[in-house]
């Protein structure tokens, strides 16, 4: 059984869901937001909560049955409450500077990136070497994050780069004489 799959998901009070078919609609005070699950689990609503159960006991619906369960709670976390992701950027001449839906960064490079910020996420620099990416979809939030840090990830000798907040970035010694 999985452990996470049969929790069911509580829905905060202005939160509502609608479930037709394969696909729950998830209404709340700060977006909508719906998900297809795939034929392996059932979705339903039963007393202000949203219960997901496997259709069978094949390994497939198993991990979908976890997987499902974990996308609905993300959906009820980001019409509630968003989700954020903090990048820190650390090196000499190293700075991000946010103009309205483009985030301009200074990395090093022979020319400045200038970073496109997709719908649906707002990204804001309150210091030069800080940048708060914030939604309420968690997987495009992490998405633009990820393709932030991919401009140049943190290394292992001076720990320059852009990086997670709580991220620890393994420190390499240099080299001896």
């Amino acid at each position: 059984m999985s452990r996470i799959g049969k929790k069911p998901v509580e829905l905060p009070s202005g939160v509502t869901a609608s479930v037709s078919g394969q696909t729950i609609e998830v209404k709340g005070p700060k977006a909508t937001h719906s998900f297809t699950a795939t034929d392996d689990v059932t979705l339903s609503v039963e007393e202000n909560a949203v219960v997901v159960t496997p259709r069978g006991k094949s390994k497939r619906a198993r991990q979908q049955w976890g997987m499902s369960r974990t996308v609905v709670q993300n959906l009820v976390t980001g019409v509630t409450e968003g989700f954020k992701k903090e990048l820190e950027i650390v090196g000499v001449g190293y700075r991000a500077q946010a103009q309205g839906k483009i985030l301009k960064l200074s990395l090093g490079l022979s020319h400045d990136v200038n970073f496109e910020v997709p719908e649906g996420v707002t990204v804001t620099a309150p210091k030069p070497t800080e940048i708060i990416i914030e939604g309420t979809d968690s997987q495009l939030v992490g998405q633009v994050a990820a393709n932030i840090r991919e401009w140049r990830k943190p290394e292992p000798y001076k720990g320059k780069g852009i990086k997670y907040k709580d991220e620890y970035i393994f420190r390499k010694e240099g080299k001896k004489k």
